[in-house]
């Protein structure tokens, strides 16, 4: 079942991670009034998600934040999981435009999943409209939450699990 939620004054643009380091899981949450969407994502995507809007925000002029970083809110409740990502700026309202897209698997002919991840399908979707503030704040969170994860290996880059590392580069 497709969704298609439309925030064009969100009150909270946030994201975090529930679990213990090395079984994290990744949310962004969206809420205005009493509407709220949780998405589950990668890492990955939070931290490339805070990149690219940083780069967005270089065009745009310099704000006062009116507000702090934002957080999750419980309950966290899983809408759908995090596919594509899209961004854009509305020159009008001079607001960053983030779209997330669901990732949505479609079961083929041979019986096989594949990864569905286009405009064609009928995957939920959030649009979101935010201020350089809000945007910027995400983008503080994304960096604080993304960097409170497991310590990584000087040699490899790869993370270091509690229990230990076997390291490639000391093969």
């Amino acid at each position: 079942m497709s969704s298609y939620w439309d925030f064009d004054e969100a009150d909270s643009f946030a994201t975090g991670a529930i679990g213990r380091p090395g079984e994290r899981v990744f949310y962004l949450q969206i809420r205005a009034g009493r509407d709220t969407v949780c998405v589950k994502c990668e890492k990955t995507q939070v931290a490339e998600l805070a990149r690219y809007l940083r780069n967005f925000l270089s065009d745009l002029p310099e704000v006062p934040d009116p507000g702090g970083p934002a957080s999750l809110v419980a309950p966290v409740e899983q809408d759908f999981v995090l596919g594509s990502i899209g961004l854009g700026i509305d020159r009008a309202s001079s607001r960053v435009v983030v779209q997330l897209e669901e990732l949505v698997m479609v079961d083929d002919d041979d019986d096989a999943f594949d990864l569905v991840d286009d405009e064609d399908d009928q995957s939920s979707v959030v649009r979101v409209l935010l201020t350089a503030a809000q945007a910027r704040a995400f983008c503080d969170t994304a960096d604080r939450v993304v960097g409170a994860g497991r310590e990584m290996c000087r040699w490899c880059g790869g993370p270091i699990d509690p229990t230990g590392h076997a390291c490639p580069r000391f093969n």
